[in-house]
């Protein structure tokens, strides 16, 4: 008999959930996109990951015209994609020009701005 009681109640809480839920107004999911990107309070940011480095070498550039480089190295785990070339022209938070020196300990962001929805690959 006790058992029964429980039971019930838990269905109970149950009903009275999916009730809440169902008295909430019913938005397409194109709707509710909208309604994020309207929220003037609401600060979209793009996708983005980020992983820490450390600047391998400086490449000299052949030609003064062009900036030299410098090679990241960056903590992924697979070693075809832990080299990251950039150029060595950065400016600091004052505006100043700064370079990049070899064994600088560094954080590199990567930004996606049209990103899809990612499609897992599981070799």
């Amino acid at each position: 008999m006790l058992r029964k009681k429980i039971k019930k109640r838990r269905d109970d809480a149950t009903r009275a959930s999916v009730k809440r839920e169902m008295a909430k107004p019913r938005i397409a999911r194109s709707a509710r996109i909208a309604e994020l990107k309207l929220d003037a309070v609401r600060i979209p940011e793009e996708p983005s990951t980020t992983m820490s480095g450390v600047v391998d070498r400086i490449i000299l550039s052949a030609r003064p015209s062009q900036p030299e480089q410098a090679n990241i190295i960056v903590d992924v785990p697979d070693k075809r994609y832990r080299d990251l070339r950039i150029e060595n022209t950065l400016i600091d938070e004052h505006g100043d020009d700064v370079s990049l020196k070899k064994g600088a300990h560094v954080e590199v962001t990567l930004t996606s701005k049209n990103a899809g929805h990612a499609k897992h690959h599981h070799p």
